[in-house]
């Protein structure tokens, strides 16, 4: 294994993490994290489309945690 590939272990590893943060906040974060590793990993390698689609994810995950949950969204 190679130094590229530690890279893509610390982001599954990272992922795997999130399934253990106890509230809906930190899991976006962490998974926001892991998304930023995923997209280093797809820079390092030259991938486009690893590099996009995480960037997306990241993107997506971060500001979804700092956003106040709409009224709609909370229970009757």
């Amino acid at each position: 294994m190679n130094k590229i590939d530690w890279i893509g272990w610390l982001a599954t590893v990272v992922f795997l993490v999130s399934y253990f943060t106890k509230t809906p906040v930190g899991l976006r974060r962490v998974q926001g994290m892991a998304a930023g590793l995923w997209a280093l990993y797809g820079v390092v390698i030259h991938s486009f489309p690893v590099i996009v689609a995480n960037i997306l994810v990241a993107g997506v995950a971060v500001v979804s945690s700092f956003r106040k949950p709409s009224a709609l969204a909370s229970p009757p």
